[in-house]
Formats: C-alpha cells, structure tokens, sequence
C-alpha cells in the first residue's frame, strides 16, 4: 500500500511541474497580452488580479502538471525518455530517478483529468463560458499530445500545430477575452508571434532528443526527426527555422501598426536565429545553454510585445 507520504511527493510534483518551461512560455503568452490591459485599459485591479490568478492556477494545473506527467508516462513506455541524453529534455526524470512510480502519475493525471472536466462543466454551468473553453482546450492539448488514439507528439507537425498551438493562443487572448467586449488586433498579434515562438524553441528543445526518439516504439517521429530522416543532420534544424520564419513575418504584419514593436521583436528574433545557426548539435551542454538562451528571448518578446502595443 502506497502511503500518504510517498503519494504526495513534494520533490515529484517539484520536478513534474518544470516551472521554467512554465514560466518562460504559459506565463509569458498571459503577460504578454495583460500589460497592455494595465497600461492601457481602465479596468478595475481586482479584476485583473483576480483574473490573472486564475489563469496562472490554470496554466499551472494543465501545463505544469497535467501535460508534463502525460507526457512523461508516454515517452517511458515508448522507451525514448531512457535513451535521451538531455538535460532540459528527455521528461521531468521522476521515473528514472525512482522520485515517483508509473502508478503514481496515472493516478495523478486520472484525478487531474476528473478535476479539470469537473471544473469545466462548472464553469459551464455558471455562464463563465470563456473559462470553459480555455480548460477544455487546455485537456485536449495535453491529452492529445501524449495519450493514444491520438499521440500527436508521435506525428510530426501535429503535435505542435493540434496540440500546442491551441493552447498557446487561447491562453494569449485569454486576459482580453475575459476582460473586454472584443479581442482586439494586438491581442491577436501577440498571442500568434508568442505561440509560433514557442514551437521554435520546442522544436529547438527536440533536437538533443532526436536520436532517442528514433529508438522509441512507437518511433517519436517529432518534426525534427522527420526532417532529420528526409534530409539527414543538416534538416535537423529546419523546423526550428520554419517556425522562427513565421514569427518573423507576423513580425511584418505588425510593423505596419507598431513599428517599435516589430522592430524590437525582429532584432531579437534574429539574435534567436543566430543561435540556432551556431549550436553544435552534438554537444548536449551547448545545446542546453542555447536553449535557455531562447527561452530568455522568448519570454523577452513576450514583454517587448506586452509594452510596445
């Protein structure tokens, strides 16, 4: 019998919730869109505080916790979070360091699930319609990335487009949704650039992985290891610059309303692809750094784009 002690594993849930993936994309697409709501918008404090908490609790419960042990009962039955050789990625590591047992993040993510329909519903039921719509798509994210019939983190492009993307523009938009009779247009524009920056540095976070991937069985066909078996190592990096391609034409789009804005985000996406372009693909360390740099220069996009509107 497992006990109270053991079940409730400060240090698993600790690890299992990543906060600096967390931090550095779910509470960046919300700042992104809610600064312009405090420096530009004459809405009440208590709104936004008590709107603002709600959506961290979310992203906290669905991102942190939810999607990361998902994923993590996926990729160790698949085999590919043994073989990676990653520091940031290769899974939250609560299984292979003995923190928690397999039993236990189903039982967490059984419960989670139960909890977050449940809240759902409610919501639902109360006419907090939005908040409705922002939970359930939150549980098709995490749920359809990582648990069959769907497995679309297996699928390449899939996983980020029907999964990720969703969940990242909804969470973006949320703060005005909730707040305002419309979305208005730099909403849109900051929740598009800071989604599709997200799938750059996760395709860049897929890279130290790919040779593990290909081990897995089910094969993890990421994006880029679909990219690496049709044009071997040096499409490797493709995805990643596809989705840094199109953060830079949304960066376009904007210039002609807030150049400052564009200008800001396009010097600094440049600086990301610089970094793309430089790191040795074989060095798990390099690799590392250079995503931590990323995730700083997303998150700093976030706020350029939240302050610029």
């Amino acid at each position: 019998m497992i006990s109270v002690q053991s079940t409730f594993n400060l240090k698993g849930l600790g690890m299992l919730m990543r906060l600096v993936a967390v931090f550095f994309s779910s509470v960046a697409a919300i700042l992104s869109t809610l600064l312009p709501l405090i420096f530009h918008y004459t809405i009440p404090g208590a709104t936004l505080v008590g709107i603002t908490s709600v959506l961290l609790i979310g992203a906290l419960l669905i991102h942190g916790l939810l999607t990361h042990v998902l994923n993590d009962i996926a990729d160790y039955r698949s085999g590919t979070d043994q073989y990676s050789p990653g520091i940031l990625s290769g899974g939250s590591r609560v299984l292979q360091t003995n923190t928690m047992t397999i039993t236990m993040l189903e039982r967490i993510g059984l419960l989670l699930c139960a909890f977050l329909v449940l809240m759902a519903c409610l919501f639902w039921l109360l006419g907090y319609f939005e908040l409705a719509v922002l939970t359930l798509v939150g549980i098709w994210s995490a749920v359809s990335y990582s648990l069959r019939p769907f497995q679309l983190a297996y699928v390449p492009f899939a996983g980020e487009w029907l999964s990720l993307f969703p969940a990242m523009l909804l969470l973006g938009i949320a703060a005005p949704w909730l707040t305002l009779s419309a979305v208005p247009v730099w909403a849109w524009q900051n929740a598009l650039i800071n989604a599709i920056w997200c799938m750059g540095w996760v395709m860049f976070h897929h890279i130290p992985d790919r040779h593990a991937d290909q081990k897995a069985t089910p094969v993890k066909r990421t994006s880029v290891v679909w990219a690496l078996e049709k044009w071997g190592i040096k499409g490797v990096k493709y995805p990643v610059f596809l989705y840094f391609i199109l953060a830079g034409l949304l960066f376009g789009w904007i210039a002609v309303t807030r150049p400052v804005a564009a200008l800001g985000g396009i010097i600094i996406l440049v600086y990301a692809i610089f970094i793309t372009i430089r790191v040795n693909m074989d060095d798990v360390e390099d690799l590392t750094n250079s995503e931590k740099k990323l995730l700083i220069l997303a998150f700093v996009t976030a706020v350029w784009l939240g302050v610029f509107v």
